[in-house]
C-alpha cells in the first residue's frame, strides 16, 4: 500500500515539474499584433462602384509572425496580400480589402486574417450603398 501512495506522489510531482516548465504560447492576437480599420465604417458610398481600404497590421510582439492568408466572407470582397509575409517586430504590413458595393443599402462584411500558430484576426467593415451619385467620402478615409 505504501509503494502504491510512493508511486502515485512521484507521478503527481513529475506531473507538476512538467506542466511548470512548459512554454506558454500567447493566444490573445491582440497582444501580439495592433490593427488600424479592424472594425472600418465607409459610410454611405455610391452603389455599384467598387471601393478599397487598408488594414494596418503592426507587430507589437517579440517575435516574428507570417501572415498566412485572408479568407473574406463572401464573393463581393476582395483581399490583396502577400501570403507567407514575415512581419518582424516592430514592422508593419497591410492587407487590402476591396468591396464591390453592387446592390443599394446597407451592408456588413466580414474578412479573418491568419497568422501562424492558428492566430486569426476578424475584421469587417459597414457603410450604405446609395444609388445616385452624392455619396459621401468614407468616414475612415485613408
Amino acid at each position: 500500500m505504501k509503494r502504491i501512495v510512493l508511486v502515485c506522489s512521484l507521478f503527481l510531482l513529475v506531473q507538476q515539474l512538467v506542466a511548470q516548465t512548459q512554454v506558454t504560447v500567447a493566444t490573445d492576437i491582440d497582444k501580439l499584433l495592433s490593427f488600424t480599420n479592424a472594425d472600418y465604417d465607409m459610410g454611405k458610398i455610391p452603389s455599384g462602384k467598387p471601393l478599397e481600404y487598408n488594414v494596418v497590421i503592426k507587430n507589437i510582439s517579440k517575435d516574428t509572425v507570417v501572415l498566412k492568408e485572408v479568407t473574406a466572407g463572401c464573393g463581393c470582397t476582395t483581399p490583396k496580400y502577400r501570403a507567407n509575409e514575415k512581419i518582424a517586430p516592430g514592422k508593419s504590413t497591410f492587407i487590402t480589402l476591396g468591396f464591390n458595393g453592387g446592390a443599394s443599402g446597407p451592408f456588413s462584411k466580414t474578412a479573418v486574417i491568419s497568422f501562424t500558430n492558428g492566430l486569426n484576426k476578424p475584421v469587417q467593415f459597414k457603410g450604405v450603398a446609395v444609388a445616385d451619385s452624392t455619396a459621401a467620402k468614407p468616414v475612415n478615409s485613408n
